[in-house]
């Protein structure tokens, strides 16, 4: 029975390495930019484990230093419009989660990038079209290819409609659970919480992480998701909601 059930995975396997990848023009659709200089768009999709593969020359890197710097004028911009009366502190607060690697990952995945990112065997093998931070220096490279192809109003419409800067929803009153979690323990002159991994499941290219956040004289908190970044959050929110410890907010917006 086995030797039929591997030859069906290595079939699966098969089709799915041969699926042709989406065109440009649907990626372009969906970031809401025709590329004017053809060039960009596939130079901001190639990871360094690509760049000087199949003629290719240079990675994403250059371009997501300088979508970086667009997307942080933009947001600012955008915020310092959109809410008048808000003080410095207020606007600093919103900025930083709107430009945080978890945010631009998130466009990037309603982007749908994944399918068309230029990546080297290993990276493709370990799950990289799913990597949070390569989602992330993607969106960014991206903004910054947009930048050079159409100038700065071009790239704020888009920061405008993908990030949303002036939603009030969109924007966190306080820091990250981690964050919080830490300024709390050294208000009570604690040591700094501790994350260790105390389990990991599922396959090498989508693994599953399991956290544990202690911190002295409380239970230990966990959290689970497909990166240590996100399971430290989720373990640092468990503590916080079970402790009662307020100015935090979810991944999607909402506070808890």
């Amino acid at each position: 029975m086995s030797a039929p059930d591997e030859g069906a995975s290595r079939s699966n396997r098969a089709r799915r390495a041969h699926r042709p990848r989406p065109g440009l023009d649907v990626l372009e659709a969906r970031i809401g930019h025709r590329f004017t200089d053809p060039s960009l768009l596939p130079l901001a999709l190639t990871h360094v484990s690509k760049a000087g593969h199949t003629g290719r020359v240079g990675s994403y890197q250059r371009l997501e230093f300088l979508g970086d710097r667009v997307l942080g004028l933009a947001i600012a911009e955008s915020l310092y419009t959109a809410f008048p009366e808000a003080e410095e502190g207020e606007l600093s607060r919103r900025l930083a989660g709107l430009v945080r690697r978890e945010t631009c990952a998130a466009v990037a995945e309603a982007w749908e990038v994944g399918p068309h990112l230029n990546l080297g065997p290993g990276e493709v093998q370990t799950g990289g079209r799913r990597n949070q931070t390569i989602l992330a220096d993607v969106c960014e490279a991206i903004l910054g290819a947009v930048f050079l192809d159409a100038g700065y109003e071009a790239t704020k419409a888009i920061v405008q409609a993908a990030f949303r800067p002036g939603e009030v929803t969109g924007a966190p009153r306080g820091r990250d659970a981690k964050s919080s979690l830490q300024e709390w323990a050294m208000a009570r002159s604690l040591p700094i919480p501790v994350y260790e991994v105390v389990d990991r499941s599922g396959p090498d290219h989508a693994p599953v992480f399991r956290i544990a956040v202690r911190v002295d004289g409380i239970e230990p908190g966990y959290g689970e998701g497909n990166s240590k970044r996100v399971a430290e959050q989720e373990a640092a929110r468990s503590v916080l909601s079970r402790e009662g410890i307020g100015g935090t907010q979810d991944q999607d917006g909402t506070h808890g």
